[in-house]
C-alpha cells in the first residue's frame, strides 16, 4: 500500500475526484435511448461501473414496440468534465440511438412517483393525513392502524415528503426513479 492510501480517511478514490477537481459536481438527467435487446442494460451499467461512476437512480422500460427501444433514465453526479465523457461513452455502445441531457434542456421535465407506509394512531394519524393533503397525496390503503400514500412529483419534494412522516410512524418507502421527458412536439 502506498502512503496515501495509509492516511485516515483515505480510501478508494473515485472518477469523481480524479480530474479536474477544481469544477464543481453537478447532478444530472440523461435519458438514453436505446435498441431493447439483451444485454444493452448490463452495458450502460457497466459503463458505470468500470469507471466508478455512481448511478444514484436508473429506470427502464419499452418505450416503442414497433421499433424495439427502450428508454433509461439516469440520474448521476460529476464535475462537467467528467459528466460529457459519460455522454460520450454512452453513444460509443452500439444499442445507443441517442443520449438526452434533460437536464439542461429548458423543456425538461422530471417526476418520480413514491409510495409511503405510515403506522400511526390518534393526533399522528390525524398529523400524517394533513401533511399528505397538502403534498396531494393519496391515500391507496388504509387499515385502523396505518396508511400507504402514494404520491408524485420532483425527487426533493418526495423526499420532503417522507422526512415529514418519519416522526409520525414512517414504516417503509418505495420509489420509482426519477422519468423524464421533454415538453413540445417533438420526440426526444
Amino acid at each position: 500500500m502506498s502512503d496515501a492510501s495509509m492516511k485516515p480517511g483515505a480510501g478508494p478514490k473515485s472518477a469523481y475526484f480524479l480530474s479536474h477537481s477544481d469544477e464543481a459536481v453537478e447532478r444530472r438527467t440523461l435519458a438514453v435511448l436505446v435498441d431493447n435487446e439483451p444485454g444493452v442494460l448490463a452495458r450502460v451499467v457497466g459503463l458505470f461501473s468500470g469507471r466508478g461512476y455512481n448511478i444514484d437512480s436508473l429506470t427502464v422500460a419499452e418505450v416503442d414496440a414497433s421499433q424495439h427501444r427502450s428508454r433509461i433514465t439516469i440520474v448521476t453526479q460529476g464535475t462537467p468534465h467528467i459528466l460529457e465523457q459519460i455522454e460520450a461513452q454512452l453513444l460509443r455502445i452500439v444499442p445507443v440511438a441517442e443520449v438526452i441531457d434533460i437536464t439542461n434542456s429548458k423543456s425538461g421535465i422530471e417526476r418520480e412517483l413514491a409510495l409511503v407506509k405510515v403506522a400511526g394512531t390518534g393526533e399522528k394519524r390525524v398529523e400524517a393525513l394533513r401533511i399528505a393533503e397538502i403534498f396531494r397525496a393519496r391515500v391507496i390503503d388504509t387499515t385502523n392502524e396505518s396508511f400507504i400514500f402514494e404520491t408524485t412529483g420532483a425527487s426533493e419534494k418526495l423526499t420532503q415528503f417522507i422526512d415529514l412522516m418519519r416522526p409520525l410512524g414512517l414504516v417503509e418507502v418505495s420509489r420509482t426513479g426519477v422519468l423524464s421527458i421533454q415538453r413540445g412536439k417533438e420526440k426526444g
